[in-house]
This record gives structure tokens, sequence and C-alpha cells, in this order.
């Protein structure tokens, strides 16, 4: 295992979820944990929490669709510690509503989070552990990634071009000492669900898709209960930035490893009609 001590973390998305479970799980791990997200108040808590531990934090507010932002988050870790370890980008949503009725402003802004904003991120830093010949940079796919669930094209669309993505870079970066990890999360009790099923309806809950997207809604809601805490997620993350040769892909979080492999083994007509039980 890759001793730890001084090593520096962006994690986007700090902020909730998996992305704060992330930064307690790397501070006691003893990085330098760096948090960044859009609520800057919740990230302040966050870090001081951590520093309460023991851990070591610093808080860079800061907007994944804003390339002013980011490049100023990149920035200022160069300057404060000269060096980053490790990029773990959790910032995302998830936008689900009927094709025809989600508005394709709203599908790019999906695409500017969960795709765009990490890839831009990621390019900034790489040079940084290029120079290092170092580096782990970690990417929160989904199960979705892999599978899909109705009406959530546009989320699906960004965590499939995310999965090819990292594929590429991964490959690319190799000969540079740099590690390209994917987690792929199945259902995580965290405020994710609640969000997407309040855009669900607002989007589709009347009109012709409306039958659909309440039943939708009704099955997201009885199975968020059932969901895995986002430190499953941490621990798989952790484990990665860790090891020495990290698994390409982690697989973890309820439902994750029977979804992926219905789909692979068992083909789309056998999936489908498992989606229609489920829904």
């Amino acid at each position: 295992m890759t001793h730890t001590t001084n090593r520096v973390a962006i994690i986007t998305g700090a902020s909730s979820g998996i992305g704060k479970a992330t930064a307690e799980a790397l501070a006691e791990d003893g990085l330098i944990v760096v948090l960044s997200a859009r609520r800057a108040k919740k990230l302040d808590a966050l870090a001081d929490r951590i520093e309460s531990n023991g851990g070591d934090a610093l808080v860079v507010p800061a907007d994944v669709t804003n390339d002013d932002d980011l490049v100023s988050l990149v920035e200022t870790v160069k300057d404060e510690f000269g060096r980053i370890d490790v990029l773990v980008n959790a910032a995302g949503f998830g936008l689900f509503g009927s094709v025809e009725e989600t508005s394709i402003d709203e599908a790019r802004y999906q695409f500017d989070v969960n795709m765009f904003g990490l890839a831009r991120l990621t390019q900034l830093v790489i040079p940084v552990m290029r120079e290092q010949h170092s580096g782990t940079i970690v990417n929160i796919s989904s199960m979705g990634g892999k599978v899909w669930t109705p009406m959530g094209a546009w989320y699906h669309a960004t965590k499939h071009a995310l999965e090819g993505w990292s594929d590429c870079l991964r490959y690319e970066l190799a000969p540079h000492g740099i590690d390209v990890v994917v987690v792929e999360p199945g259902a995580i009790n965290t405020e994710w669900g609640d969000i997407m099923v309040d855009g669900l309806l607002e989007r589709s809950g009347d009109g012709p898709y409306a039958e659909m997207a309440q039943d939708v809604a009704d099955a997201s809601r009885e199975n968020s209960s059932d969901g895995s805490d986002p430190e499953v997620i941490a621990t798989a993350i952790s484990n990665a930035v860790r090891a020495d040769d990290p698994k390409n892909r982690y697989v973890a979080g309820r439902y994750a490893k029977p979804m992926i492999a219905l789909r692979r083994f068992g083909g789309d007509r056998v999936y489908d009609r498992v989606v229609d039980y489920m829904v």
C-alpha cells in the first residue's frame, strides 16, 4: 500500500453525500483534503470536523461549470501545497424526465456538470500529476453507466459517456504513472434521490408520460430507504487511492453488482422485463 502522509487530494462535490464521506475517509488515511463544492458553509463545517479529528483540510469553493473557478481551484492547491496526488470527481446530479419534455438547455447542463466540468478539471490537474509522474484520478460514475432506468435518458447518457472517456484517459495516462479509476455506485442514501424525483415530477408529472413518471417516482421513494450508506463508496475510493495498483473499476453499493451482471449476462430483453417488474 502507498504511504499517504502529505499527499494532497482534491474532492469535488464534497459538501454532501459521497463527496463528503470520501473527504472524511481520505483525511483519516492521512491525506490533506481540498474540499470543493458550491456550498461554502457546508464545506467550512466539514473542514472543522476533519480538523477536530486531527486531519488537514482546505476549503476552496468552486462551481464545476465555471472555468474560472476550476482554474482558481487548481492554482490555489498548487500554490498551497506544490502537488496534487489525488482527484476525486464526485460532483454530479441526476436529471430525470422524459426525453420529449426535458429541454435541451437542461440536458446540456446535465452534461456540463456530470461530464464537461469533470473533464475540464481533470485537464487542469493532469499536468501537475504528469510532472510528478504519479497520481490517481477517481471518476464517480454509477451502475447507471452500465445499465439504465426509466425516464433517466440524459443522466444515463452522461454516465455512459464518462465510462468510455475514462477508459481512453486511463490508457493515455498510464505511461505517465497516473492511474484512472472508475467507481460505479449502486443505490446510495443521499439527497440525490429526492432531488431527482422532484425534478422528474416537475418535468413529466403531467402530460403523456405522467403515469410512467409517477411509477418511477414511487419506486424511487420506496427504494430510497434500502440504499447503502455513502461510506460504502468512500471505502472503495480509499482502497483505490491506497493501492499500489488499483483496479480499473470498483463496484459498490446496493443493487450495483446484481443489476450490472443482469444486463451483461441476461441481455436487453431480460433486463427490460426486470425493470418492468420493479417499476
